[in-house]
């Protein structure tokens, strides 16, 4: 069945991880997209290990779906290829720095007045306004200063380089695609388009929630392992005798209870309901101390029967594996640059059918 976006057309100008993330999730519910590539311009992602086939893991991944044009917006014809485009298309992404697509002769104004629907959504790290508009960055710089890791990571080492990109993907990518659909809503209510504004340093300042409601309404600044979800609390990671490690997030009573007598520790449950430090940190480190006497299996094999919320941490590849992953469909198979099959990871958004 065709997906729920079939009727939208994307002008794909994005390169690395952010832009081309955006549109992989438009690809998958069902917009055709058209990535502009610069013949000239070498996209980082394209060319980062590790490599299965001719590219990259990560730009197989994120090309899923999308169809390719090398285009020199350098060149006069080529501009005026994409002005041509555009008179047909719904949507365009780019990703370059503010002012770069204007110089290139394509911004918005530009587009705009050949298709005044036209819905343009610039993602850059800072925004379109505001003195670091211009300045480069990584999504670890947009983390440091939207406050994020100042909360993060452990009290004597500071916080760590995130595993994934966070600032990125639920930052940029996610918050892009939102304000697509929602410039696409107010394109039918008033047949005109948009320019959408996605800095991934906002974003990320509002993925601060529930610490940065305490931070800026009650002047609490939350610190590493200060609060109850960042490792204040036995709300935490606890290592197995083997070095495997295991989420304890059995917060709501009736699962501390459960966690406290899994571990044979059930004299210490009204320490798990307790907001006074002393009994958190002791209930920790009888948790440790529990944790450690057993192999990761030998804790998965308690914890399969006992609702707890206590999960092993898995490797990506065990994840993929998992019996609830497999049953939600998050592994697919999709055909790389050259034709052939590649595992790849799947939507996380669901349908129900006609």
């Amino acid at each position: 069945m065709p997906g729920p976006l079939s009727t939208l057309k994307v002008l794909d100008f994005s390169t690395l991880l952010p832009g081309p993330y955006a549109t992989m999730m438009l690809a998958d519910m069902g917009a055709e997209v058209l990535r502009v590539e610069a013949p000239d311009r070498v996209d980082l992602a394209k060319v980062m290990p590790p490599f299965d086939g001719k590219f990259s893991t990560t730009f197989s991944y994120l090309s899923r779906g999308k169809q390719t044009q090398q285009l020199n917006l350098k060149q006069p014809e080529s501009v005026e290829k994409i002005k041509e485009l555009v008179k047909d298309y719904d949507i365009v992404v780019e990703q370059f720095r503010p002012g770069v697509m204007d110089r290139l002769g394509v911004g918005y104004e530009t587009l705009k007045a050949i298709n005044p629907k036209l819905i343009y959504c610039a993602i850059t790290g800072y925004g379109q306004t505001g003195p670091y508009k211009d300045r480069a960055g990584h999504d670890i710089n947009y983390l440091a200063i939207s406050g994020v890791a100042s909360h993060c990571g452990r009290a004597d080492s500071g916080p760590p380089p995130m595993g994934i990109q966070i600032a990125d993907v639920a930052g940029g990518s996610h918050h892009a695609v939102m304000g697509i659909l929602a410039a696409v809503i107010q394109r039918q209510q008033t047949g005109q388009g948009a320019f959408i504004d996605i800095s991934m340093t906002d974003a990320a300042f509002a993925l601060n929630a529930m610490a940065g409601a305490a931070a800026l309404a009650g002047g609490v600044e939350q610190k590493p392992e200060g609060g109850m979800l960042n490792g204040g609390t036995f709300y935490d990671y606890y290592q197995t005798s083997d070095g495997r490690w295991l989420s304890v997030g059995s917060l709501e009573p009736q699962f501390s209870a459960r966690l406290c007598d899994a571990l044979g520790i059930s004299e210490m449950k009204s320490f798990a309901l307790s907001q006074n430090p002393e009994h958190q940190q002791r209930l920790k480190a009888a948790i440790k101390e529990k944790i450690a006497g057993k192999t990761f299996a030998e804790w998965r094999e308690v914890f399969a029967e006992v609702d707890a919320c206590v999960e092993p941490v898995l490797t990506i590849e065990e994840a993929a594996e998992h019996p609830q992953i497999v049953a939600r469909g998050m592994v697919v198979e999709k055909a790389r640059g050259d034709g052939v099959g590649q595992r790849q990871l799947g939507g996380p958004i669901r349908f129900s059918s006609p």
